[in-house]
């Protein structure tokens, strides 16, 4: 009967009442989407990559290494000798292992020299690995692979033909027009940095620093030499010209032999690369080849374990995760304390009412049961509809996330913490509907009935 009382009583002040349900649902769908977007981008974040035992490069930071190599952030301060590569990848335990060059871009997406293993072995999202949308990969060194938002940012198609330029980001210090590359394949979405990638053989990348950025720059050199020295260098310039001619033949050889090559022999006469990536047999060899690569004498080397480096990074924005959370909790508890205002604001007005149970028999625990129940079922109703708005705002946002900022939303039913957060919040709303209804609890009949005056 109470109860029935209450929820016509919360009926009766649907004005009011829907004002505290709107503060409240909208609270109630910021913090679960805060909480879901938090989880969901520490879980994206450390499935960036997946499957891979050791990333390895020049010597430097544990962390530099990584945002290099994995998210194509900032550069790799030096390179690692094909030599080093080589003898490393042919070490025992070593199942299979992906070069990378770094430091060439297209229209501000990073461009990744690779090889044929690249498609075969790398993974990301639990070891999940990389399908094509369209087309197949490289097969020779005239050929590009596309990341899904690069097709789609930029509009391109299979077949196309496309230019490279020298540097990263926005930055392009050279546009290698000599060397147009034809779009062979464009992967499917991964939601990680692999998709905004250009992916193209190391033979490639070796072709176009040789052909088409080196020989320009050896000319400005010359021709500045030439100003001051034309006299006393004359001849060193004619036996430089030639031998710069006989290199340059050598590399369009090199260049013919990489196109007429077999789809994995995609290599050419590469010398250095940024890192790569080392996946063994056995977890048993991680450490161990770790250690000797970190104690390598050929050259300094830095061997990182992906899954490591990831969780020390994503500690590093721990705080920001906080902070979020912090203010999140900061708006349901204004948005309690709005509904707290309300009962208070609305009890003055009631009194009489209050009054008038009483004179018909509600005994004073009635009074308090009825208001605390009033309490509770805008504090449920409000947990509902911002429920419902959770679930929408996740729908509409889910395709915007994941393209954008490579964050995978999973629209699912609510966690166990997700759940506890909702009963803390009903909890707490009980607990501000209490001081109302305690008020009400001590409220005379003699004083309800006064008349004011």
């Amino acid at each position: 009967m109470l109860i029935k009382l209450a929820w016509k009583s919360t009926l009766n002040r649907r004005a009011s009442v829907a004002l505290t349900l709107v503060t409240i649902a909208i609270s109630v769908m910021l913090l679960l989407s805060v909480e879901r977007v938090r989880q969901d981008a520490k879980s994206s974040f450390a499935n960036t990559i997946s499957g891979t035992d050791l990333i390895v490069g020049a010597r430097t930071g544990d962390i530099q290494l990584l945002l290099s190599s994995v998210f194509r952030i900032g550069h790799a301060n030096n390179a690692v000798q094909w030599q080093s590569y080589e003898y490393i990848k042919a070490q025992r335990g070593v199942a299979w292992s992906i070069p990378i060059s770094l430091g060439d871009s297209h229209k501000g997406f990073a461009v990744l020299g690779t090889d044929a293993s690249y498609f075969s072995h790398y993974q990301y999202a639990k070891k999940q690995h990389l399908t094509f949308a369209a087309g197949r990969p490289f097969h020779n060194g005239q050929e590009v692979v596309l990341g899904a938002m690069v097709a789609k940012k930029l509009g391109y198609q299979l077949g196309q033909k496309i230019v490279i330029s020298h540097g990263m980001g926005n930055t392009s210090f050279h546009h290698h027009d000599d060397n147009p590359l034809v779009i062979s394949g464009i992967l499917a979405a991964t939601g990680t940095p692999v998709d905004k990638t250009l992916h193209v053989p190391l033979s490639a990348i070796e072709s176009m620093h040789s052909t088409g950025h080196s020989k320009p720059s050896r000319i400005v050199a010359r021709k500045q030499d030439a100003t001051h020295h034309e006299h006393e260098h004359e001849h060193e310039h004619e036996h430089e010209h030639e031998h710069e001619h006989e290199h340059d033949s050598k590399n369009n050889n090199a260049l013919v032999h990489n196109l007429d090559s077999k789809p994995g022999d995609l290599i050419g006469s590469t010398k250095q690369i940024t890192a790569f990536l080392l996946g063994f047999e056995s977890p048993l060899y991680t450490l161990q080849v770790r250690r000797n690569i970190n104690q390598y004498k050929g050259e300094p080397l830095l061997a990182i374990m992906p899954g490591v480096t990831l969780r020390e990074l994503w500690e590093m924005l721990d705080i920001v995760e906080k902070i979020l959370l912090l203010i999140t909790l900061a708006v349901v508890l204004i948005s309690l304390l709005g509904m707290l205002t309300s009962l208070l604001a609305t009890l003055n007005q009631r009194r009489r009412e209050l009054a008038i149970l009483r004179s018909v028999g509600a005994r004073p625990w009635h009074i308090f049961t009825l208001l605390i129940s009033e309490a509770i079922f805008i504090t449920v109703l409000g947990c509902a509809f911002g429920v419902a708005l959770f679930y929408a705002l996740l729908i509409a946002a889910q395709s915007g996330l994941q393209s954008q900022f490579g964050v995978v939303l999973s629209i699912s039913a609510l966690s166990t913490y997700e759940l506890t957060l909702l009963s803390v919040i009903i909890g707490a709303g009980t607990l501000i509907g209490a001081i109302p209804a305690a008020r009400a609890y001590f409220y005379s009949l003699a004083d309800g009935m006064q008349i004011k005056t």
